[in-house]
């Protein structure tokens, strides 16, 4: 992936981790599944975060969980 997927900048929400490109914190979408949310909702509700960038968010922490163990 060309871009980031999270960044975190002081300027933006005083240096919580957001999406990139975006102001929508991670932690929005980690709350939104441990709520039983689905991805498409939480998708229609931050318009800003595109699926990819979601996915690749995932796929991401897959990796560093599976890094972890090994």
């Amino acid at each position: 992936m060309a871009s980031r997927i999270v960044t975190v900048s002081p300027e933006i929400l005083g240096g919580t981790p957001v999406f990139a490109g975006t102001r929508v914190p991670v932690q929005t979408f980690i709350e939104y599944i441990k709520a039983g949310e689905s991805i498409e909702a939480f998708l229609e509700g931050f318009p800003s975060v595109g699926r990819e960038q979601v996915l690749a968010f995932l796929d991401e922490a897959k990796d560093l969980v599976v890094a972890s163990v090994h």
